[in-house]
C-alpha cells in the first residue's frame, strides 16, 4: 500500500484508505495505515524518534474512504471530542439494491440481521433518518438488529438521501449520527435494500440482489469529512471520489 496523504500540517494528518487495508491491526508485521503512517513520519524526522500518531475515528476494513490522524496530543483530545460530540461531520457514499420490501420474505431478513428492524425512519431536513438497536457478535465479527432491551444493545442513527437510481440501484449519501460496528451496512440490509458486494450482510437469495460484478468489498465510500482545525478553529473540508468499481456507473460522468 502506498500513502495517499490529502493533508498534512503539524497538527493533522488526512489520508484516502483502500479498502481492504485495516486502520490499525493487533497483527505483528500486519501493514495497516496506523503503522505506516508512523513509519512516514519517523523517514520524515528521523532524529525525534518514534512519532505521536492518534487515531481520531476507524474506519471498517472493507470500507474505503477518508481517516483523520492526530499529530499531538493536544490535537488529538480536540479531534477526538469534536467526534464523541458529533460536530464532527461524517458523509459516506454507498450503492444499494433497491428492493420493494413487500417483496422480501421476512426469515430472509432475520437471517441476514437478526431481529426484522421496527423501521423507525422520520424525515428530517430531506434526509431520512433511521434508527434501531444493534448488537454486535464478536465471534462472527458481525451484529443483528435486536430489541432495545436486548442486554448489550446499542442504539444506531443514520441519515440517508437518494441521490440517483439506475437499473435496480440507488446511490444514496449518508451521515452517521453514531458510529456502530457495521452500522451502515446492517441497516440499510435490515431495511432489505443491502449494499452492493456486500458478502456479510447481502442477500444473494433475494431476486435482484446477485451482484454481477467482480467486485471484493462493499460499494461504500467514506467520502466526505469536515471538522474544525484544533489549533485554529477554521473549519476545514475533505472529499475524494470512490475508487469501488460499482461506483461508475453513477459517478463517471460527474
Amino acid at each position: 500500500m502506498k500513502l495517499n496523504i490529502i493533508y498534512e500540517d503539524e497538527h493533522l494528518l488526512v489520508l484516502y484508505k483502500p479498502a481492504g487495508v485495516p486502520v490499525q491491526s493487533a497483527r505483528v508485521g500486519a501493514k495497516d495505515c496506523e503503522s505506516l503512517v508512523k513509519n512516514y513520519l519517523y523517514e520524515k524526522n528521523p532524529g525525534k524518534g518514534a512519532p505521536y500518531l492518534g487515531i481520531v475515528h476507524r474506519l471498517d476494513q472493507p470500507v474505503e474512504g477518508l481517516v483523520l490522524f492526530a499529530l499531538t496530543q493536544k490535537a488529538a483530545a480536540d479531534l477526538s471530542r469534536q467526534s464523541s460530540e458529533r460536530k464532527m461531520e461524517k458523509t459516506y457514499l454507498a450503492v444499494r439494491h433497491v428492493v420493494d420490501n413487500r417483496d422480501v420474505d421476512i426469515h430472509k431478513r432475520q437471517n441476514i440481521c437478526g431481529k426484522p428492524p421496527e423501521n423507525v425512519e422520520k424525515l428530517v431536513d430531506n434526509w431520512t433518518e433511521c434508527v434501531d438497536f444493534l448488537c454486535k457478535n464478536g465471534k462472527e465479527n458481525r451484529s443483528e438488529i435486536v430489541p432495545s432491551s436486548r442486554p448489550g444493545a446499542k442504539k444506531a442513527v443514520l441519515r440517508y438521501r437518494v441521490l440517483e437510481r439506475k437499473e435496480g440501484r440507488e446511490l444514496v449519501e449518508i451521515r452517521l449520527e453514531t458510529g456502530r460496528h457495521h452500522q451502515i451496512r446492517v441497516q440499510m440490509a435490515g431495511r432489505g435494500m443491502p449494499l452492493v458486494g456486500d458478502r456479510k450482510y447481502g442477500m444473494e437469495n433475494v431476486e435482484n440482489c446477485v451482484d454481477n460484478v467482480d467486485n471484493l468489498f462493499p460499494a461504500l465510500c467514506a467520502y466526505r469529512l469536515r471538522f474544525r482545525h484544533p489549533s485554529t478553529g477554521k473549519w476545514m473540508e475533505f472529499e475524494v471520489k470512490p475508487q469501488n468499481p460499482v461506483f461508475s456507473t453513477f459517478l463517471s460522468t460527474k
